[in-house]
């Protein structure tokens, strides 16, 4: 793809925006409150306001990574499965951790959703360099809170 992007494109652009901030916004529903505060964390955790800012660049990059290959693909295969599948179960994990406060649940969400979303990037890597790329911050994300849901975990059990 070169040059300007058509209004077509755009509009598929805040498509994928929009998929992709629906599910962070049902995510939101489930947010830390007091039976979080209540738990024993490890001293490597990041502070509370840290979290908004990361996941809303991340979730940019997401949407912009599918549309990517979406711009190549042109339709829905095994590339673009994966890319929902690792955003739905990015959305169920608040509700899991948060919602019914079980984070052992949660760890096995979020390990899974670190394996699809590796999965997706090498997949993404045939299609678009670019949209691979864009998923590495994501990945590293996902490790980091995979260890830190880990931790919690095991902390609080």
């Amino acid at each position: 793809m070169t040059g300007a992007y058509s209004g077509r494109d755009i509009l598929r652009l805040l498509i994928f925006l929009a998929i992709t901030f629906a599910v962070a916004s049902f995510g939101a529903l489930f947010m830390p409150g007091a039976w979080y505060a209540a738990l024993e964390k490890p001293a490597w955790t990041p502070p509370s306001w840290l979290f908004g800012p990361v996941w809303t660049v991340l979730y940019v990059m997401i949407a912009v990574a599918g549309w990517l290959v979406w711009q190549r693909e042109s339709r829905v295969g095994t590339p673009l499965v994966l890319w929902g599948a690792q955003l739905a179960l990015n959305g169920v994990w608040s509700w899991l951790f948060f919602g019914l406060e079980r984070p052992g649940l949660a760890a096995l969400d979020i390990i899974v959703l670190l394996v699809l979303i590796a999965t997706t990037a090498l997949v993404f890597m045939r299609i678009s360099r670019v949209a691979a790329l864009l998923l590495v911050p994501y990945l590293a994300w996902v490790g980091f809170a995979s260890a830190l849901n880990i931790a919690i975990w095991q902390l609080n059990a």
